[in-house]
């Protein structure tokens, strides 16, 4: 997993629509490619998540990606992705490890707010299990 302190800079590249955005940013998250997702999101982006206070700003977004998520491993599936304007719904499932060894599977729901910069400005998840 890529933790550099290196404050992530806009994406040079993105991809063309915001379907292509969000499976980037999952196979980003599967890759533990830290500085890469979190360049995804706009500077003061917040992500709310289950059972944590809101992630703030990149520094927030590291800090959660880079050692706070229970989660070692593991692969995003996504079975639906529909966009409204600059709100992207996401469902699928995750099948994984966490850091004490649990593998873990699950459904979850993902809304994201997409800036007028092509970055995520925020994103809201819920889960279809127990807090992970």
């Amino acid at each position: 997993m890529r933790t550099d302190t290196t404050p992530p800079a806009a994406p040079t590249t993105t991809p063309a629509s915001t379907e292509d955005r969000v499976r980037h940013y999952y196979d980003l998250v599967d890759a533990g490619d830290v500085p890469g997702l979190v360049g995804l999101f706009t500077p003061d982006a917040v992500y709310h998540r289950p059972g944590y206070p809101p992630f703030d700003g990149h520094e927030g977004l590291t800090r959660f990606y880079g050692g706070t998520r229970v989660i070692r491993t593991g692969r995003h599936t996504l079975t639906t992705i529909v966009a409204d304007g600059s709100d992207i719904a996401v469902h699928g499932e995750f099948h994984g490890e966490l850091h004490d060894g649990t593998t873990v599977g699950l459904r979850f729901a993902d809304f994201f707010r997409v800036a007028d910069d092509g970055r995520f400005g925020r994103r809201d998840t819920f889960f279809f299990a127990p807090l992970v």
